[in-house]
């Protein structure tokens, strides 16, 4: 996992919270009980109805049914501060573009120099398979991307603290 470059903007708000693009997101529970250890404020974010704990500290958020609601909604509200937890390759470019962090649930950090690779990649591959070639699919999620995914929260959680954020 590449480094992502953590600074916060003193003109900003310091506040750190964390996103998550939940829709078909597999480390849900471990992002409530990483948001829970550090007092962080977690958004869960889609467009249909997702159970989440009643703790004060994850707030679920229903977006409309539009293409790319929670995306757009997510985008908007990254920055320096966040943790934003997606898949999507386009939605953590827009973050890290923004300033946030932007974490893959395998644990992948996506950073100013991955995020255009990744995002090649992922047009390479929708290209493919609209010409009709069989690309496979992403590998089935692990146990061990799991583990992965929670080292590196956690790890993002604790240098955003460091650099001046704040639950």
């Amino acid at each position: 996992m590449g480094e992502a470059k953590v600074e916060a903007d003193p003109g900003a708000s310091r506040v750190l919270r964390i996103l998550v693009d939940a829709d078909a997101c597999p480390v849900k529970e471990e992002i409530y009980r990483v948001a829970a250890r550090h007092g962080a404020p977690c958004l869960v974010v889609a467009n249909s109805f997702i159970r989440t704990p009643r703790d004060q500290q994850v707030e679920f958020v229903r977006v409309g049914d539009g293409f790319d609601a929670a995306d757009d909604w997510i985008a908007a509200r990254s920055g320096p501060g966040a943790v934003v937890v997606t898949a999507d390759v386009p939605l953590a470019s827009r973050c890290v573009a923004a300033g946030a962090v932007a974490l893959g649930p395998d644990g992948r950090g996506f950073t100013e120099n991955s995020v255009g690779m990744a995002l090649a990649m992922r047009n390479l591959m929708q290209d493919l398979r609209e010409a009709g070639a069989v690309t496979g699919g992403p590998r089935p999620f692990s146990p061990r991307d799991r583990s992965a995914f929670l080292s590196a929260l956690d790890l993002a959680i604790v240098r955003l603290k460091r650099a001046g954020f704040a639950p």
